[in-house]
């Protein structure tokens, strides 16, 4: 068995699934194992197409075990990552998204940071190369963690959205060029990281519900990443890093439905997981004022 497992979602985009197992391919850290769920219909389907069958079998050539699923029908995104949570008895989870594009260190930053701090998750914020020059301080307040990473105590009614702002268009490139020297790696304070690229530790995952919840929601929804970060910060911690070295490749969103938001399910969710802090807590900012993920 692997360390860790990278879970893959996708539906309809051969070509950035394709670019995403390649990024995989070139990964400094090697001790993983590859899933796939692929939610694309029939007349579309393309797991068995030349172009994923050659990266599938350049991974499986390195040692790494590549399991291809048809996961149909769709029941929405929380479903399609508990389906693929399932899959997994790795000691780590790496959720990956089927539109980025990955620098070679970036597994093996990610599962050092998590490692030492022991905490729930390590995110990199996928960022857009068309917003490289569209420079924003404004947005770019970010919060280092200066001593461990430790357990935030999120409620529904206490939540420091503005975070989420460090993540947009470019911001985590800019701030890298600011604040990353001699290969160090920046661990920062978080609302949210989007799910394209996070890990999780598996077990910490399962203990705050995973994404079991998910028929509690329609089809149509988003923000199931988003709700299980709140859980996880709220008992473990967790932290994005820089550099992110994730790039977005700018694909059309397959959620185009976004009326509802599984991060209406957090206090339900908090009560209950009995979701506490493990260990001391890092006390959050005065003003934290709710608006929609």
């Amino acid at each position: 068995m692997a360390l860790v497992d990278v879970l893959i979602p996708t539906c309809n985009r051969k070509t950035g699934l394709a670019i995403v197992l390649m990024g995989l391919l070139g990964q400094t850290f090697k001790d993983f194992n590859v899933v796939v769920s692929d939610q694309t219909p029939d007349e579309n389907e393309y797991l068995s197409s030349i172009e994923i069958q050659t990266v599938v079998r350049a991974l499986e050539w390195h040692g790494h075990q590549v399991t291809l699923h048809r996961h149909l029908p769709s029941k929405g995104m929380a479903e399609q990552r508990h389906f693929l949570l399932a899959q997994s008895q790795a000691r780590y989870v790496h959720f990956i998204d089927d539109d980025v594009v990955l620098d070679p260190p970036v597994m093996e930053r990610m599962l050092r940071t998590l490692q030492a701090e022991s905490c729930g998750f390590v995110g990199c914020p996928a960022t857009g190369l068309e917003y490289l020059h569209d420079v924003r301080p404004h947005q770019q307040n970010i919060e280092v963690w200066e001593g461990p990473v430790r357990p935030e105590p999120f409620e529904p009614d206490n939540l420091p959205w503005d975070r989420h702002k460090v993540n947009n268009a470019a911001n985590p490139l800019h701030l890298e060029q600011r604040l990353v020297r001699d290969g160090a790696v920046v661990r920062y304070k978080l609302a949210w990281v989007g799910g394209a690229n996070v890990l999780f530790d598996r077990q910490k995952l399962l203990e705050v519900g995973g994404f079991s919840w998910w028929n509690r929601l329609p089809v149509g929804h988003a923000g199931e990443e988003v709700v299980v970060q709140f859980l996880l910060i709220r008992k473990y911690g967790g932290c994005g890093i820089l550099p992110t070295g994730t790039y977005h490749l700018g694909l059309p969103t397959n959620v185009a439905d976004r009326r509802r938001n599984a991060t209406e399910l957090f206090g339900e969710l908090l009560a209950e997981f009995n979701v506490h802090p493990v260990g001391p807590v890092e006390p959050l900012p005065l003003v934290a004022t709710p608006q929609a993920a």
